[in-house]
């Protein structure tokens, strides 16, 4: 499973893409308008920084400027996927940007009924939203597995990326339900290289092997006064 960051932050992207980690990044327009800067330039910036495949999302409504806005916005990298909503709108501009070679990313998806639309358009990510699903009182880990066990079963090519992920945990249970990607916030990101009994034996190494010096420098100091 790959692992995703969901920022448009270029200093985040930078600190985690330096642990060797990155597989990819997704953004969309409320992330990127947090940075203060020209849509553009922001994402330029991340196709740069990212070897993997970064998601630029379109914020057109309709489905003929959805897909001109797509095409602008597949030409800005070669590793960039367009993000298309799952509207009836979304699906038309999205199967038209598939027919064409473009790879999509279709986004707030809900329910398996709307998975299976994704992979039909033939689209290349598919971005079930966990934690959403959660927050409506259903169970967005069991909508995760049937996803997975549906493109199992009818041998669908299109990834399936768990989105809205919340706490490490999330990342574990994507991974077992079959997930191929996951994304995250930067903070949850962080989270994954943490645990309190790393943080304890860090702490005693380094004790003792000041020790040692220690003990080392005491024997070297008295040689000399010998």
């Amino acid at each position: 499973m790959k692992l995703f960051l969901d920022t448009a932050s270029i200093d985040e992207i930078r600190e985690i893409n330096r642990w060797g980690v990155l597989g990819g990044v997704t953004t969309n327009p409320t992330l990127v308008g947090k940075e203060g800067q020209e849509p553009e330039k922001v994402w330029r910036q991340i196709l740069d920084e990212v070897d993997g495949d970064v998601s630029l999302e379109t914020t057109e409504e309709d489905a003929g400027p959805m897909y001109e806005q797509g095409v602008t916005l597949a030409q800005l990298g070669t590793n960039a996927v367009v993000k298309v909503p799952m509207t009836p709108a979304g699906l038309e501009a999205g199967k038209r940007l598939t027919s064409e070679g473009i790879k999509i990313n279709v986004t707030l998806v809900f329910s398996p009924a709307q998975a299976i639309l994704a992979a039909e358009i033939g689209a290349y990510i598919v971005s079930p939203f966990l934690g959403r699903i959660d927050d409506a009182a259903a169970d967005g880990m069991h909508a995760l597995r049937q996803i997975t066990e549906i493109y199992a079963v009818q041998g669908y090519d299109t990834n399936v990326l768990a989105a809205s992920l919340r706490h490490p945990m999330h990342i574990v249970e994507a991974a077992l339900a079959g997930a191929d990607i996951a994304t995250m916030p930067f903070d949850v990101f962080a989270k994954l290289v943490k645990h309190p009994l790393t943080d304890l034996g860090m702490d005693r190494f380094r004790a003792d092997w000041k020790t040692l010096q220690d003990e080392l420098l005491s024997e070297l100091e008295n040689e000399k006064e010998a």
